[in-house]
């Protein structure tokens, strides 16, 4: 079938597509390393990343070559039985992140659900399995956001999210971010698992300190506990280094990954210890699509090009060179008040409401996104160069100055009283 004229495929999309996303009405046709083009041929800077999905960029001829190849052979086969490649990227991401087992889901969401089975599968094996499961509780941290599932909707912190489909899954408590007290205040023997980014993504690129995550390890390990790890968005090189949590010096018992591990294909996976994941017996869980053989051969793919092209340390340094410029953007504009961010996850907090702001830097052929309605979200693929780093702080500065213009308009115009009178 010939892909349908830009138009046409937004009309269908506005009729027969359930109404969830708020979208700019442009329709992107393909991409190429760290742009895009639309169905009008305009070029965009993709500081974006498929929201962390793209960590190679569009159209990697790595992740292409594999794809192709894989797709003449098999694209699913049933986890009843072996395929090629699940055991070799299992071994991959083991080694790299020194936990012992992995289970391969479709989404981080997935992950995320089966986390939080593992985490209570083990708690009632350990009091018993005629025993009522009195470890049931989860602590999660305020700014979280862990999935739109149900158990990953409990745990995710925004009321927004969550207060539509209530009652959730029972037994989560949100803790104060990086806040140790608050943490030993409701950590008691019911706790079955505390889950944690190692850097908040959507909830706006908050860093989790090493203060809080040694502690949360401590007690997790004192009342046999589970410390998951939610690196989906922050994981698989994003910070400069293979998982997040790596920049603290003990593991966690349970990681969950996603977004860019399949490079673009949708795969997550859950990592656990020897002994979390004994706590899985066959028939306990599964999947349909989980790890099937075209996917886990991208990301196999995903990972070799990440050591090959030694992508880690370009992530360190445009990392370096895109936070600089930043806070130079910050000194020049009083609505910036934080540059927060490791690697090429960075986040910059305004004063400002900032969805006119990714408007305007789209308009100029820049993708960037905000959360939390007042946190610039910047996500470049791995491969982002130094000229590219360049260009879009240039343009970013533009788009700042234009708010900043407005922002000075605004505050000079008379307000009128009811009465007509300004004042």
């Amino acid at each position: 079938m010939i892909p349908q004229s830009g138009t046409a495929a937004r009309r269908a999309a506005e009729r027969y597509l359930m109404n969830t996303y708020k979208r700019p009405p442009l329709v992107f046709t393909r991409g190429k390393g760290c742009y895009l083009w639309d169905d009008r041929g305009k070029k965009y800077l993709d500081f974006l990343g498929g929201i962390a999905v793209n960590a190679l960029g569009h159209a990697h001829p790595r992740i292409v070559r594999v794809v192709r190849r894989e797709a003449a052979r098999a694209i699913h086969l049933s986890n009843l039985f072996h395929n090629q490649y699940q055991g070799p990227l299992a071994e991959k991401l083991v080694k790299w992140s020194g936990l012992d087992h992995v289970f391969f889901t479709n989404s981080g969401s997935e992950a995320i659900e089966g986390a939080l089975k593992l985490s209570r599968i083990y708690a009632r094996k350990k009091t018993g399995a005629d025993s009522p499961p009195v470890k049931t509780k989860i602590l999660a941290l305020e700014h979280s956001f862990h999935g739109r599932t149900f158990g990953a909707l409990a745990i995710t912190a925004s009321a927004k999210y969550r207060v539509p489909y209530e009652p959730l899954m029972p037994g989560a408590v949100f803790v104060r971010f990086n806040d140790v007290a608050d943490l030993e205040a409701k950590f008691d023997d019911s706790v079955c698992a505390v889950i944690l980014e190692p850097v908040q993504g959507e909830g706006g690129v908050f860093p989790v300190s090493e203060a809080f995550y040694n502690r949360a390890r401590q007690l997790c390990t004192d009342h046999d506990a589970a410390l998951i790890a939610d690196e989906i968005q922050c994981g698989l090189g994003r910070t400069g280094r293979y998982f997040a949590y790596q920049k603290f010096s003990a593991l966690p018992d349970i990681a969950v990954v996603a977004k860019p591990l399949a490079g673009g294909l949708p795969l997550g996976a859950i990592l656990a210890s020897e002994k979390f994941a004994s706590a899985f017996s066959p028939g306990l869980h599964g999947t349909t699509f989980g790890g099937g053989p075209m996917i886990c051969a991208a990301a196999l793919e995903f990972l070799n090009t990440l050591e090959k092209e030694k992508l880690l340390a370009n992530v360190r340094a445009r990392g370096e060179q895109l936070r600089a410029g930043l806070e130079k953007l910050k000194s020049k504009f009083d609505f910036v008040k934080e540059v927060r961010g490791e690697g090429l996850i960075a986040g910059m907090e305004l004063t400002i409401e900032g969805a006119a702001i990714t408007q305007e830097a789209l308009r100029r052929g820049v993708i960037i996104n905000c959360t939390h309605e007042r946190t610039l979200r910047f996500l470049p693929p791995f491969i982002v160069t130094s000229k590219q780093v360049n260009d879009f702080l240039a343009a970013l500065e533009r788009v700042l100055a234009g708010a900043a213009r407005k922002n000075k308009a605004a505050a000079a115009t008379p307000v009128a009283t009811a009465a007509g009178s300004a004042r």
